[in-house]
C-alpha cells in the first residue's frame, strides 16, 4: 500500500536532522523558565506525587501527563530543536498524537511549528523546526496534553542569544476539570481551551484537567485552595458519576477556593453541548446554585458551544475539536477580560 506521505510531502513527519552547530539546554535549569509543571523525581508532573496519591490512583497517572506546561525564552536561533525523553504515552483514534504526545511552538498568541512524533515512538522523540528569520523572540514550548515527560532539552544554534523571559506578572489562572480541560480531543497542545485563554489574555495558568478522574475530592479541594491563583475556572460535572455526587462535592470544593481567596473572579462551567437532557438540566442546577453562593460567574452551555455550530464543534459528541475549543475559551477569555479581569494579567 501508498504511503501517503509519498504521495503529499506534507504530510510527512520531518526526517532526522544533522545535530551539528546545535547546543542543548536542559529545559529545568535557567534561563528557562518552566509554567504549568513541577519537575520531581524525574520525571514532570502537574501536581506533586503526595497530593496527587492523597487524591486517587488515576489523578495520580494523569498528574504525569504534561497538560498545560509550558517552557519559555527569549533567542535570536533560527533553529529550534527538542529531545524529549517520555512516558506513558496515550494514543487514541480520535486524538491526533500532534495534541496527545506532540509539542508545539508559540510566539506570544502566534503559531510558529509543531514538534510532531513518529506515529511509532515509544519512550521520547527528537524533532527540529527552522524559523522565517534571525531575530530575538519570545517563545513558549506546549507540551503534550496526554503524554509524560521525563527530560526535555531544547537546541538553539552555537552562538545564538538565550535568556530568560519576563517574570509573569500576576499568578496563574488556574483550571480544575474533565477531560476537556485536560484538552481532548486538540489538534495540539495550544489548542486545547485553557492554552488558548492564556493566548487570549497573555496570562499564565495551570491546567489541572484529569481525564475521567476529576471528581471533587476533598484533597483536591485542600490542594487548590492552596494555590496563588488570578481565577478560578471550573468544570468537572462530566467526571461526576451521579447527580448526588455532584450536589455532595462542587459547592463544598468551589467554597474552599472562595474562602481562601475572596477576591478573585471564580467562572463556573457548564457542560459545553447544544442540547441537554433532563439530568444535563438538574447538574447545571446543582452548578447555578454553588455560583450564587460564592459569588461566582456561571457560563452555561450554550455560551460554550453555541447550537449552530454544535455539528462540527466535537470528533464524538463530548470532547471538543479546536472549534469547540476556540468559542469555550473566547467564552471564558471574555468572561475574565471585560468583567472579571479589568486589568490584564500579562506575562
Amino acid at each position: 500500500m501508498t504511503d501517503i506521505a509519498n504521495i503529499d510531502p506534507n504530510f510527512r513527519v520531518e526526517p532526522a536532522f544533522s545535530r551539528e552547530g546545535l547546543a542543548f539546554y536542559d529545559v529545568t535549569r535557567p534561563p528557562f523558565s518552566l509554567h504549568g509543571l513541577l519537575y520531581e523525581e524525574g520525571c514532570f508532573r502537574r501536581l506533586p506525587r503526595s497530593v496527587a496519591e492523597a487524591v486517587s490512583e488515576e489523578v495520580a497517572h494523569l498528574s504525569l501527563h504534561t497538560a498545560g506546561g509550558r517552557v519559555r525564552f527569549l533567542t535570536d536561533s533560527k533553529r529550534i530543536a527538542i529531545r524529549a525523553a517520555m512516558h506513558a504515552i496515550e494514543k487514541m483514534p480520535h486524538f491526533a498524537l500532534t495534541g496527545s504526545g506532540g509539542f508545539d511552538l508559540f510566539e506570544g498568541a502566534e503559531y510558529l511549528a509543531t514538534f510532531i512524533p513518529p506515529f511509532g515512538f515509544l519512550d521520547g522523540f527528537s524533532s527540529q523546526k527552522v524559523l522565517e528569520s534571525r531575530k530575538e523572540r519570545l517563545l513558549t514550548l506546549n507540551f503534550p496534553l496526554y503524554s509524560g515527560v521525563r527530560e526535555l532539552y531544547i537546541g538553539v544554534e552555537e552562538g545564538a542569544s538565550l535568556s530568560p523571559a519576563p517574570a509573569c506578572a500576576a499568578p496563574p489562572v488556574v483550571f480544575y476539570g474533565s477531560s476537556i480541560t485536560q484538552g481532548g480531543c486538540a489538534s495540539k497542545p495550544g489548542c486545547a481551551f485553557p492554552a488558548m485563554v492564556g493566548q487570549m489574555l497573555g496570562a499564565d495558568h495551570w491546567n489541572l484537567g484529569f481525564s475521567g478522574s476529576c471528581k471533587g475530592e476533598r484533597a483536591m479541594a485542600e490542594y487548590l485552595a492552596a494555590l496563588p491563583m488570578s481565577a478560578f475556572v471550573c468544570g468537572y460535572d462530566h467526571n461526576a458519576p451521579t447527580l448526588a455526587h455532584l450536589e455532595k462535592t462542587h459547592l463544598p470544593l468551589v467554597r474552599a477556593v472562595r474562602e481562601a481567596h475572596p477576591h478573585i473572579p471564580i467562572l463556573l462551567l457548564g457542560r459545553p453541548k447544544a442540547v441537554l437532557n433532563d439530568e444535563e438540566r438538574a447538574r447545571r442546577s446543582v452548578i447555578e446554585r454553588t455560583c450564587a453562593a460564592v459569588k461566582g460567574i456561571f457560563l452555561p452551555n450554550e455560551a460554550l458551544i453555541p447550537a449552530g455550530i454544535a455539528s462540527w464543534a466535537t470528533v464524538d459528541g463530548v470532547h471538543p475539536n479546536d472549534l469547540g475549543f476556540y468559542h469555550m475559551a473566547n467564552a471564558v477569555a471574555e468572561t475574565l477580560r471585560s468583567s472579571l479581569l479589568p486589568d490584564p494579567v500579562v506575562y
